[in-house]
């Protein structure tokens, strides 16, 4: 297992690529589809101008290990004729990507989430750290899930968009990988259910899940998160790791906080072993990391109370990078192998 940390940008500095490498960083996400050059062009990235950023993060010591496709868009999922290119953008990306040798990519889909219902408000924890919470109490919004028909229209969107994309990952030998619906109210399509039915829906090995614990221990706690561990790792489905803590869950007490590492309800160790078990090799990523004083976090509105992607002179993912090799460290000794 290795460790890599999610930026939103490509515009990365000298200082950050050092700092990285100074924590023992390996790999590198990319959270944004949008941020390669020749997106905002041409509507998939430029492959030279991939290639260049390939060879100076490789000159760091490091390398990509995930990517994300252009998004695909509101009236693509409602069905409009002029957005049916997006699609066929994230093909062409996918198979840029793959020219470029890179293992792993995302496909964003407008409308998997309900933010909307939740109430976000500014979480403190210890030593007045801050962190994003959500909460379905404090919301003024009555939660109301989307009809069935509603949701069925929607998933065979994604359906058809999957349908084109399986085959083009396949043929080009790389995985695609898909994040949990966060938050995971009820009715969002990449919930438990949802979440699971795309193994289901699309058997293929190229397809599988960038599983985000935090997110799921926000269903139903680390019982649920040991139990889908076991269920995608022995299948081989998981692709990457978002390793992230949280307090409390929608369920049981109708609101959630993100967490560092060592203070959320899960024993991060104890999911280490899992992973362990199942023969998980690929990367751990700390994302959605509190806020530390001195910190100057990468902030995104929808979640305006924690890093979200790497920053340079992050306090928070310093502390979480270390915390993480520790507990690599400490696995080593426990189970006598490598990582």
């Amino acid at each position: 297992m290795r460790v890599s940390v999610t930026t939103t940008t490509c515009d990365l500095s000298d200082g950050d690529l050092k700092q990285m490498t100074q924590l023992g960083v390996d790999c590198i996400d990319f959270g944004s589809g949008s941020s390669f050059p020749g997106v905002k062009e041409q509507g998939y990235p430029d492959l030279d101008a991939l290639l260049r950023l390939k060879r100076r993060i490789r000159s760091f010591g490091l390398d990509i290990n995930r990517v994300t496709l252009p998004d695909l868009s509101a009236a693509f999922m409602a069905g409009a004729e002029e957005s049916e290119k997006e699609v066929d953008h994230s093909v062409a990306a996918i198979n840029v990507f793959a020219e470029a040798g890179i293992p792993i990519v995302r496909q964003r889909f407008a409308g998997d989430t309900f933010n909307h219902l939740t109430q976000s408000y500014k979480a403190r924890q210890r030593g007045g750290a801050l962190a994003r919470g959500e909460s379905l109490v404090f919301s003024q919004t009555p939660y109301e899930a989307p009809t069935l028909e509603a949701h069925e229209q929607w998933w065979e969107r994604f359906l058809y968009a999957y349908g084109k994309l399986v085959p083009a990952v396949e043929e080009a030998g790389i995985k695609l990988g898909m994040h949990p619906s966060d938050s995971p109210l009820q009715g969002t399509p990449f919930g438990g259910l949802g979440y699971r039915r795309i193994m289901d829906e699309f058997p293929s090995k190229q397809v599988g899940y960038i599983y985000c614990m935090g997110t799921r221990a926000e269903e139903g706690g680390s019982s649920l998160v040991v139990d889908e561990i076991n269920h995608y790792g022995r299948k081989g489905r998981l692709f990457l790791i978002h390793f992230r803590n949280v307090r409390g869950a929608l369920p049981t007490a109708g609101a959630f906080e993100e967490a560092l590492l060592d203070d959320g309800d899960m024993n991060m160790f104890k999911l280490l072993l899992e992973l362990k078990k199942v023969g998980y090799d690929g990367c751990l990523n700390p994302d959605h990391v509190p806020v530390l004083e001195g910190d100057s976090p990468d902030i995104d509105a929808n979640w305006a109370h924690s890093n979200i992607g790497w920053s340079y002179g992050s306090i928070g993912f310093a502390y979480s990078i270390g915390y993480i090799k520790a507990l690599l460290n400490a696995l080593n000794e426990v189970t006598g192998t490598k990582w």
